[in-house]
């Protein structure tokens, strides 16, 4: 599942530049795994390609589409009109991607009325009513992280079942409630661990390059 909106991006990109049908292989090079592992996450959507054609993009494209609940927009509410808030809210791409922002909440009187990415800002008191009216089952938490559980406690008592938490913390919810965390610093952490692999390697090859150069400026 993590990687077909992968794939549905990789597809998107190649539909927008003219190419109407794509092999396994193709796919598997752009997507950074092989053709075998393509062709199993495929058939689980019953798609299997042509021998010598390969898959129609616009096609898979819309049985991964459908796979994801991705053929109605699903509109989300934020907790937090702070700048993370704020950058969400302004981020055309959710919209462009079937999850236009349908309400934002604070605490802030300072922020609540005003108007980001279009969206006017409601006190937090108001969220059970935005997400009843508006039928939204997707809450994203924005909020610092001291506010985190204290923001996930009214989505859910507000009736969302699933939240993204861009928190820098951990958050407990009520078995049947799906959570997924975005959580930069931890992002970061994992590269500086591949930067760091590659700093290691330099100074091991670095270390061994120089017996060579001595053993090669004894002999001359």
């Amino acid at each position: 599942m993590a990687r077909l909106p992968v794939y549905l991006q990789l597809l998107s990109d190649q539909f927008d530049a003219g190419c109407s049908n794509i092999s396994s292989e193709e796919l598997a090079e752009l997507g950074g795994v092989n053709a075998a592992k393509v062709r199993k996450d495929l058939s689980y959507l019953g798609s299997y390609g042509t021998r010598g054609v390969g898959y129609d993009v616009e096609f898979l494209m819309f049985q991964i589409k459908r796979e994801l609940g991705l053929t109605h927009e699903w509109e989300v509410v934020i907790v937090g009109a702070g700048h993370l808030g704020q950058a969400l809210a302004g981020y055309g791409g959710f919209g462009e991607r079937g999850f236009p922002v349908g309400g934002i909440v604070d605490v802030d009187p300072d922020k609540v009325g005003t108007i980001i990415g279009g969206v006017r800002v409601q006190h937090v008191d108001d969220l059970a009513h935005i997400v009843q009216s508006r039928d939204i089952a997707i809450g994203v938490i924005a909020a610092p992280g001291a506010a985190a559980q204290d923001a996930a406690d009214a989505l859910v008592a507000a009736g969302v079942t699933s939240i993204l938490n861009f928190a820098p913390s951990v958050i407990s919810t009520p078995h049947g409630v799906s959570v997924r965390k975005v959580d930069l610093a931890v992002e970061l952490q994992i590269l500086s661990y591949h930067e760091q692999r590659r700093a290691n390697a330099r100074r091991a090859a670095k270390l061994r390059s120089v017996p060579a150069r001595q053993a090669r400026g004894a002999s001359a």
